[in-house]
């Protein structure tokens, strides 16, 4: 029975993510399979590659470089986090992601974006490390409005959690049957409709599909959650969850703000761990 690793997205608030991520790879869990969605796969690609604290390091290491992110990238790149510092200096030469463990690793690793022509979720499975997987990791976070889309292939795509924000049902159908999710959202959260589609619908006018995926993605996200509560009912998914609201923004330049995110996940990771070894080791 294949065990996955599911990782919500939420920017800033996936530092949450990397603090229980840290502490599964000290405490040696591993899975069959983890899929990323926005900042849950640019952060839960360092598990893969058992890089211990590198998401940390690095955010806090660039938290001041107009290069790594910045409304001076934004206007002069057209991305708030810039594509080639962010992904491809970054990890190439700055803070070298381990790319020969991340191919020998027997954790499949997946990550989901959206395609801005269609407007439906792309699933890709990610097995090198290198240039077009920086890529693709640079397409699932990249946010509408402060991102360019990200071309590969046939496809041109932004952020995943526009189409599938937690994609466990997709996991399952995959053949992960018994699944870890870290959400970023506490207990009781109910996504509303986006503030800023006025916006949204002016700079993304030329993608109608996307538009209409944006417009409804309050909806497909609180269907996702009572779908989670429904799998966590029947004990096929452990959820793990923020015990109140992360007080981070989606952009963060503060290294103190981000030390204390991670170290709520760390904290929440050391609370839940024997639930999660019992769960995973039950049903190697």
């Amino acid at each position: 029975m294949k065990t996955g690793l599911v990782l919500e997205g939420g920017a800033m608030r996936g530092l949450f993510t990397a603090g229980i991520l840290d502490v599964l790879l000290e405490a040696d869990v591993t899975f069959d399979g983890v899929v990323g969605v926005s900042a849950g796969a640019a952060f839960g690609i360092n598990f893969v590659s058992r890089q211990l604290g590198r998401t940390i390091r690095y955010n806090k290491r660039f938290a001041h470089d107009w290069r790594y992110c910045s409304i001076r990238s934004w206007l002069t790149t057209g991305d708030l986090f810039g594509a080639e510092f962010a992904y491809h200096v970054v990890p190439e030469h700055l803070d070298p992601f381990d790319c020969e463990t991340f191919e020998q690793s027997k954790t499949a690793y997946h990550l989901v974006c959206t395609d801005v022509r269609t407007g439906k979720a792309v699933y890709q499975q990610l097995n090198k490390g290198g240039h077009e997987t920086y890529d693709w990791v640079r397409a699932s976070a990249s946010m509408p409005m402060v991102s360019k889309p990200v071309r590969i292939g046939e496809h041109l795509l932004l952020d995943g959690g526009v189409a599938d924000s937690i994609p466990l049902a997709y996991f399952e159908n995959e053949g992960y049957e018994r699944n870890v999710v870290i959400l970023t959202q506490p207990e009781g959260y109910i996504k509303g409709h986006n503030k800023l589609m006025p916006f949204m619908r002016i700079a993304l006018h030329k993608y109608p599909a996307m538009v209409h995926a944006l417009d409804e993605r309050h909806i497909m996200y609180n269907k996702q959650l009572e779908y989670i509560r429904q799998r966590e009912l029947e004990g096929k998914a452990l959820v793990i969850r923020p015990t109140e609201k992360i007080k981070i923004g989606h952009v963060s330049h503060d290294p103190d703000e981000m030390q204390a995110v991670y170290d709520i996940g760390r904290r929440e990771g050391l609370k839940q761990l024997e639930r999660i070894r019992e769960f995973v080791g039950s049903f190697g």
